[in-house]
């Protein structure tokens, strides 16, 4: 079956569904699974996160203290 179907048929189940409380949880699921963050960070963010792992990965790491009183 392909994504189209699927979709089809997806729509034909909710539509013969009448628990409003079932429908107020699949809407939520949608509405979250739309709002991925990562989605929504700026291609620089992305690679300031993805430098960060990476030096994490390598054992390359500040504690908190140190932070504070580099930024401080």
């Amino acid at each position: 079956m392909d994504i189209k179907t699927s979709k089809i048929e997806l729509i034909k189940i909710i539509l013969n569904i009448d628990n409003d409380k079932f429908i107020k949880k699949v809407t939520d699921f949608i509405n979250n699974e739309k709002s991925d963050f990562w989605n929504e960070l700026t291609k620089a963010e992305q690679a300031e996160i993805k430098n960060g792992i990476e030096q994490l990965d390598k054992g390359k790491r500040t504690s908190y203290k140190e932070t504070l009183k580099r930024i401080s």
